[in-house]
């Protein structure tokens, strides 16, 4: 799948406390390479500079109205009759489809602290998503159906950062699944930049999880 001339990028940097959106158009591309009309800012509505080595999170539409995103980095710039910012272009097979309905959830252990009144619980999560998550259950909860509960979601990055999620939710189901008691848990006051952090972390396990699926014996 090739990213057509035109097309409109929407960039959301990544591994930032700012949450951030800029809108640029595809005016070339290069084997690898994307070349981007100087962005702008959706919130300030003004032209913003991004600088060499910058990463971001790329999101495009199809002709089709289908919904895709990668991962970029700025590389370098270009002169010309319209000044361009040059991204880098992961190959297709790399390209992240996403569900605009709902959250991506995406099957990954990640330690998750749950505290109910009195009660603290160090668990793992068998799936995560911007919206919610579902944990395996040890031994006796205090916590049913319905009742509302503190999350602290441990979310590790590949590049070593990890970002920290505090978080009130409320638990939806406790069920059996294949002899595991499992809960399931929607989040209900995380603000924006957690929820990004939530977002990337999903994309960036889709993107591993693709890999392995890909290449198998690299895993």
């Amino acid at each position: 799948m090739e990213i057509k001339i035109g097309t409109q990028l929407e960039l959301e940097p990544t591994y930032t406390e700012r949450v951030e959106k800029f809108r640029c158009k595809v005016v070339e591309q290069k084997e690898s390479i994307i070349y981007i009309d100087y962005p702008i800012n959706v919130a300030t509505k003004k032209t913003a500079f991004l600088i060499d080595g910058s990463e971001f999170r790329a999101t495009f539409r199809t002709e089709d109205k289908h919904s895709f995103a990668f991962n970029t980095e700025v590389i370098g710039r270009k002169a010309g009759n319209i000044p361009m910012i040059m991204l880098h272009c992961p190959k297709a097979d790399d390209f992240i489809k996403i569900q605009r309905r709902e959250y991506v959830r995406v099957e990954t252990p990640v330690d998750v602290a749950i505290q109910f009144k009195d009660y603290k619980y160090q668990l793992v999560t068998t799936d995560i998503s911007a919206g919610g998550l579902a944990v395996t259950l040890k031994g006796a909860i205090a916590f049913q159906d319905d009742d509302e509960v503190k999350l602290t979601i441990v979310l590790p990055f590949a590049n070593g950062d990890a970002k920290y999620v505090v978080t009130d939710a409320t638990v939806v189901r406790i069920f059996e699944n294949d002899d595991q008691k499992i809960a399931t848990i929607q989040l209900t006051d995380t603000d924006d930049v957690d929820q990004q952090h939530i977002v990337r972390f999903c994309f960036e396990r889709q993107l591993v999880n693709r890999r392995k699926e890909i290449n198998p014996f690299d895993a």
